[in-house]
């Protein structure tokens, strides 16, 4: 079982502002990209700076949050309500798919399953709460109301609206806006009412935010906009349960050796370095799987099939080490870098595996889980790559 993590619930107090990781400047482009919900490092950040924590942060989500129930991104296994399968785990080997011609040294084409029902007409969510996805990893069936956007609790689809920001630059004397460096557009974020952000923290960071003088209130995002954290031991017992059935899951089919599905409900950062030779030097490569889960249809692996979307750059910064004459430099004084850029599969993807296999962060007796500076172990802790185990009930052929 996991560490116990502590549950809080983010109220925005105004719009929210978060730029996306593509490079900007006035002089080069008018408009600034934006991205919601936030990373985790933004939130470790916003911890930081506001309460002035300068342990290790461990965290769960980021995830959304609507009338006391979590909310999470809709497995991108599913289009509309229709499920999708790799070809090869066909069991009817009549289906035309099965005579597909594809590349074996990438994951399988998926295909809708066969057998589907109709889907009914209405908006469909884009986020599910909590009791829908515990049908998901119970294998039960999902009924039209779970697909199908609650109109009076949640409203909407997509519980946020974006509002346009511009900002202008005036020369001096004159109203006339610079020519450079006087006009760019950036996005705000505002929730829809009665939604919010939730996170999980870990017990040495809670004890620090419970000895803060209430309310809660942290500087979140661009122009020290703020939101509200509240306890809510509610999220405790959905995720514990959560993942627990996850765990039973996966425990389950590890013991007979059965198929099962991946769902990452957080981004994933998969990140391996490469030698490029004396040149280059090392670099970076980052992908929509995990690079230890090979391909199963090379003969050396577990993975069969992904379903994902496009990549979702990160951008970050860190605190270099400080120098050895500087000796026990304080971490609020460091100097603040940024990182290079990665790029992460989107929360939602959902891997098809032949047979049960873990991520080395599930490891603890892994090297790399042991070292505290490993970049890995930070994702981790970080809360990226946070996945939920599902039984296939289908039978290998």
């Amino acid at each position: 079982m996991d560490k116990q993590m502590y549950w809080y619930k983010l109220t925005p107090l105004d719009v929210l502002m978060f730029r996306d990781a593509k490079p900007f400047s006035p002089q080069e482009r008018a408009w600034a990209g934006s991205v919601f919900p936030p990373n985790s490092h933004a939130i470790a950040g916003a911890l930081r700076s506001s309460f002035s924590i300068n342990d290790h942060i461990q965290m769960k989500g980021v995830f959304l949050c609507c009338a006391e129930r979590l909310y999470f991104p809709r497995p991108l296994n599913y289009v509309d309500q229709k499920r999708l399968i790799p070809i090869t785990w066909i069991s009817d080997q009549t289906h035309p798919s099965t005579q597909m011609i594809w590349d074996r040294t990438k994951p399988v084409p998926l295909v809708y399953e066969p057998q589907e029902t109709e889907q009914t007409k209405g908006k469909r969510r884009q986020f599910l709460p909590y009791d829908v996805v515990l049908k998901l990893l119970e294998n039960k069936p999902l009924s039209d109301s779970d697909w199908l956007v609650d109109q009076n609790i949640e409203k909407t689809d997509k519980p946020w609206i974006v509002e346009m920001r511009s900002h202008n630059t005036l020369q001096n004397g004159t109203r006339q806006v610079k020519e450079s460096d006087g006009y760019f557009v950036e996005n705000a974020v505002r929730l829809i009412e009665g939604w919010g952000l939730a996170i999980a923290v870990d017990e040495l960071t809670h004890k620090k935010l419970y000895q803060q003088r209430e309310p809660l209130v942290m500087r979140l995002g661009g122009e020290g906009h703020r939101v509200l954290l509240e306890r809510c031991t509610s999220f405790d017992e959905q995720w514990n349960t959560l993942v627990a059935k996850s765990q039973q899951n996966y425990q389950e089919q590890d013991a007979k050796n059965g198929r099962i599905l991946a769902y990452m409900v957080t981004n994933g950062v998969f990140e391996k370095q490469t030698d490029r030779g004396s040149t280059f030097g090392k670099r970076s490569l980052c992908r929509a799987f995990p690079w230890e889960w090979k391909l199963f249809q090379n003969g050396d692996g577990v993975l069969v099939s992904v379903a994902t979307e496009k990549p979702i750059p990160i951008s970050c910064r860190f605190r270099q080490k400080p120098k050895a004459d500087e000796g026990n430099t304080p971490h609020t004084s460091r100097k603040s870098v940024p990182a290079p850029q990665v790029f992460a599969a989107p929360a939602g993807s959902v891997y098809y595996l032949e047979r049960p296999a873990l991520l080395w962060q599930s490891l603890p007796e892994h090297p790399k889980y042991r070292s505290k500076t490993n970049p890995y172990r930070v994702w981790h802790d970080l809360g990226y790559a946070e996945i939920l185990w599902i039984r296939y009930e289908g039978e290998k052929s």
